[in-house]
């Protein structure tokens, strides 16, 4: 899976350095110049990380953060704000708002890189993810129930590891479709059921997939 990162940078200088930067370390990047571009896209597929600039031409950044970690489902997306504003009180609000980091402007592309790769690095020491006796190996894409490899198609697997990621958690159909089929798919409730019927099938389990009537399902914990 890749690493997909949003950048919401109104100047378009400091967005297309940014884009540049972290494009050549390998990361997919999508550049957005202000908070509403940046929903349509966010509630069609949600990034790892979200670079943020608190002042935007429509929407405050700080009205951007509180609607991001107002939803639970969010809490393992990070964000790092980056803004001209120097002052301490800025940069604390921030944080207690939900960000994860606060870079100032104007700021050294070193510092920015180092940033987000401490980031990334600790995304990447949760790549193996346990669930009972199920563990699942993201980036070997590999899923063992105890000692026992269970074979799984791409999509079985995209749609496990997403419910593994968000374990306890309710995962909407909406976000299984944009996340797994992408924001352009046209496909039946009936698609996503048959999967799941496969998954537990091959699972041997009826009751690690849960049905939430209506939302979607959720792994419980």
């Amino acid at each position: 899976m890749e690493y997909l990162i949003y950048s919401i940078e109104d100047d378009k200088d400091i967005a297309y350095i940014i884009n540049v930067t972290l494009t050549k370390q390998g990361y997919t990047v999508k550049s957005f110049v202000d908070g509403k571009s940046f929903w349509t896209e966010f509630k069609r597929q949600k990034p790892n990380m979200i670079l943020l600039d608190m002042m935007l031409p429509d929407i405050p950044g700080q009205e951007i953060l509180k609607r991001i970690r107002a939803q639970k489902e969010n809490d393992d997306i990070d964000i790092i704000i980056i803004s001209a504003n120097h002052m301490l009180i800025d940069k604390i609000d921030g944080l207690d708002l939900g960000a994860d980091d606060y870079i100032e402007k104007p700021f050294d592309l070193l510092e920015l890189m180092s940033r987000v790769n401490v980031k990334v690095r600790r995304f990447k020491k949760n790549r193996t993810i346990h669930v009972g006796d199920y563990q699942i190996d993201i980036d070997k894409r590999e899923c063992y129930y105890q000692d026992h490899s269970i074979s799984l198609t791409t999509k079985e697997f995209d749609i496990l590891a997403l419910l593994f990621q968000k374990v306890g958690n309710v995962v909407t159909r909406e976000e299984l479709l944009n996340q797994i089929w992408g924001m352009d798919a046209i496909l039946e409730t009936r698609t996503i059921d048959m999967h799941i019927k496969s998954l537990r099938n091959k699972l041997a389990s009826d009751d690690l997939i849960l049905t939430i009537y209506g939302v979607g399902y959720k792994v419980k914990p």
